[in-house]
Formats: structure tokens, C-alpha cells, sequence
């Protein structure tokens, strides 16, 4: 009789490295190509990075110029990265212009420089898009192949999620922390079920600031996708651009933005608008998905007690609901969020900077800043306006 033969476990493959190329633009990869890396996430989609590209609003003259690395496993793409060469700051929300100042007090050039971003749109979420590690690495080595062959200061990877940022610190990349406010479903009933787990004096509140819009004659409308008409879509971006101008600043979208969204993200769009004896007043256009809404560009033709918390908070955490969409997301800073039931989470972002001296205090500039930030978090955490006994994750 022959001995048995021992169990021996199967080899697991050895994982191969992509070929990582920086000659594919993104209009020469097909949608579906593009999207199946994104994990449904519409900020990420081929049809909003390509709106932001061929409207004119992220562009070489805006001071964008895409730069997106690509992984390819034979002719299958695997892998890609939204990166952009830029010449100024602006439209990131994670601020660098001390950095930007400290190098041009010591005769230094900081711009050009690389993003890794969704231009103007401070949303978490992953920007390495490979389902792997050894594509996602492949990837940010490349990137940063490119600060160290000296065309670029430094590195920036905007608002990456928890895992990514965590692979890029082990990495060893400065990593540097914000705060946002987020509001999560634990399964409310309706809105009345979500005040019901507010303390007796913040519920009271909020129920004031709806009911002062009531009797002022406000009323809401909550339009999705292809029922946002034409004279909707222009009277939302009088209100956008009206906005921006009245805080003396440039609108960063375009009216043909918001027009291309509209054409090719409509499944995931849900226009706000306010109303006051039959004439439109406000609205706030928000972007979603079967897990998350993301709370994006809102604006109005005058001001009215109560009016943003409205539009842009209670009627997105009223649609969650309904939904049954765990998350709202609503956007970079802004304390007064605490007090509508969303709640300070940290942000990520990741660097490298090519000048050693620089990139020492940079390093430990974040690391100081990283313990401000865990800081505020407890303490803003302690103002929640959740009864103790109240579940709100």
C-alpha cells in the first residue's frame, strides 16, 4: 500500500504589478471602463469627473490639468488615479497656502503640484481605485515617482477614506486630518422618529425654525432627476451663482456643468426648492446614492431666517429617511451642522513633499495638527444634540 499522500494547501498566486501609464485621458476610456472601479460612488462616476473636464471647469485654464494615471493588467484596466497638476490652491478645501507662503518666503517654487482630488468637491471616498493593494501601491509609487523626478513640490491624495489613508501613512506619507459633519440612519420611521432621539431643548429648537417657515408661507418641492426641468436647472444656478457672488467670491461650475449633470447623472440627482406664495425662493442640490447623500451647491434669492437649514439639511435627512439611505454627508466645515443631528467625523488626506527640509516640518506641523483635530472632535462629540439613551452612531 502506497503511504498517503500529505495535504499540502494550494499556492495562492503571487499578485503581478499592473503596467501603470500616464497617457490615458479619461474621455479615451468607456464609461463602464471607468465606473467599474468607482464602487458606485456618482462623484467618482466617468460621467461627473467628464462634466467637470469638458464644460471648462476643471481645466488647464482654470489651473487643472489632468494628469490621471491609469493600471493595466494586458488590455483590462485595473486600476486608476483622478490626478491633476495644479498652480494654485483653489476649489481643494484641504488648505495649503501657509505651505504655499513658506516656500515662496525661501525663494522656493511650490506650484506646479499634483492632486489627487474630485476637483471642488470635498467628499470622501477612495481615490486610489484598484480593488487591490498591489495596484493601489503600483499607483501612488508612480505618483510619487513624479514629485521625486523633481517636475512637481509635492503630492496631495484630498479627502481619501480610513483604509487608504491608513496604507498611505504605512506607506510612510504625512497624513493630515480634518473634521466634517455627518448625519447616519440608524432605521428613524420618519423625521418626528429621528427628533424624538434629540434632547428635550435641541428638538424644540428645530421644530421652531420648520414651523417659522410655515407660517412665513415656505413650502418645499423635492424633485429628482429627469423631473428637474429646464427653468429649474436656471433658476437653481441664479440662485448657486448669486451665492458665491454675494460672499465676493467666483462660482467654480459652469451653468453647462449643472446642465451635462443633469443629461447624464440624472438617477442620482435630487433638487431642493422652496417656494413662497408660488414663486421659487431657494434650492439646494444634493447627489445621492442607495447608501449615501452628499449635500452639494445650494443658494437663494434672498435671505430668510431658517431657509439653508431647510433646504439644505432637514429635507436631505427627510429624504434619507424615506429612502432608506444611511448616510448624509453635508459637506466641508460649518459647526452649526451639530445642532441638525450631524456629527464631527475626521477627514484624510495624504502627502509627500519633495523638499526634505520642508517636508520635515510639514510632518511635523500635521502631526500637531492631527492631536488639535482629535480634540475638537471630543469636544464638539460632547455637544451633540442626542439624548444620551439615544442611539445615533
Amino acid at each position: 500500500m502506497r503511504a498517503p499522500v500529505p495535504f499540502q494547501p494550494a499556492a495562492m498566486p503571487v499578485p503581478v504589478s499592473p503596467v501603470i501609464r500616464d497617457d490615458v485621458a479619461l474621455e479615451d476610456l468607456a464609461p463602464a471602463q471607468w465606473d467599474a472601479l468607482t464602487d458606485g460612488q456618482p462623484l467618482l462616476s466617468h460621467a461627473f469627473l467628464s462634466a467637470l473636464h469638458e464644460t471648462g471647469c476643471a481645466v488647464p485654464a482654470t489651473g487643472w490639468r489632468p494628469r490621471y494615471l491609469t493600471a493595466w493588467s494586458g488590455d483590462m484596466l485595473v486600476g486608476a488615479l483622478p490626478l491633476y497638476a495644479k498652480t494654485h490652491s483653489y476649489g481643494e478645501y484641504v488648505f495649503d497656502w501657509g505651505w504655499a507662503d513658506a516656500y515662496r518666503r525661501y525663494g522656493r517654487r511650490y506650484y506646479p503640484k499634483l492632486v489627487a482630488a474630485v476637483p471642488f468637491t470635498p467628499v470622501p471616498g477612495p481615490r486610489l481605485l484598484a480593488p487591490d493593494t498591489t495596484t493601489r501601491r503600483a499607483l501612488l509609487d508612480r505618483a510619487r515617482a513624479l514629485v521625486a523626478e523633481g517636475g512637481f513640490s509635492s503630492l496631495h491624495v484630498l479627502f481619501v477614506d480610513d483604509v487608504q489613508a491608513e496604507e498611505g501613512g504605512d506607506a510612510g506619507m504625512i497624513v493630515r486630518r480634518g473634521l466634517q459633519f455627518h448625519w447616519t440612519n440608524p432605521g428613524y420611521g420618519d423625521f418626528a422618529d429621528f427628533l424624538a432621539a434629540f434632547s428635550h431643548d435641541k428638538r424644540k429648537k428645530v421644530k421652531q425654525e420648520r414651523r417659522r417657515l410655515q407660517e412665513a408661507g415656505v413650502s418645499f418641492v423635492r424633485k429628482r432627476g429627469s423631473e428637474i426641468t429646464p427653468a429649474d436647472w436656471r433658476f437653481f444656478y441664479g440662485c448657486y451663482e448669486r451665492t458665491y457672488r454675494a460672499h465676493h467670491s467666483t462660482p467654480y461650475l459652469t451653468r453647462a456643468f449643472f446642465q451635462r449633470l443633469g443629461a447624464t447623472l440624472a438617477a442620482n440627482l435630487m433638487l431642493v426648492m422652496g417656494f413662497r406664495d408660488g414663486q421659487p425662493l431657494c434650492a439646494a442640490l444634493d447627489v445621492y446614492n442607495d447608501d449615501t447623500l452628499w449635500g452639494r451647491y445650494w443658494g437663494a434669492i434672498e435671505f430668510v431666517r431658517g431657509l439653508h437649514f431647510e433646504a439644505c439639511y432637514y429635507q436631505a435627512i427627510e429624504f434619507c429617511i424615506e429612502q432608506g439611505i444611511g448616510r448624509f454627508e453635508g459637506g466641508a466645515q460649518g459647526v452649526h451642522k451639530l445642532a441638525r443631528g450631524l456629527l464631527p467625523v475626521a477627514t484624510h488626506s495624504l502627502h509627500v513633499i519633495g523638499d526634505p527640509g520642508f517636508a520635515a516640518a510639514i510632518a511635523d506641523y500635521c502631526a500637531r495638527e492631527r492631536m488639535d483635530i482629535a480634540h475638537s472632535q471630543e469636544e464638539l462629540s460632547e455637544g451633540s444634540p442626542y439624548r444620551v439613551d439615544a442611539v445615533a452612531d
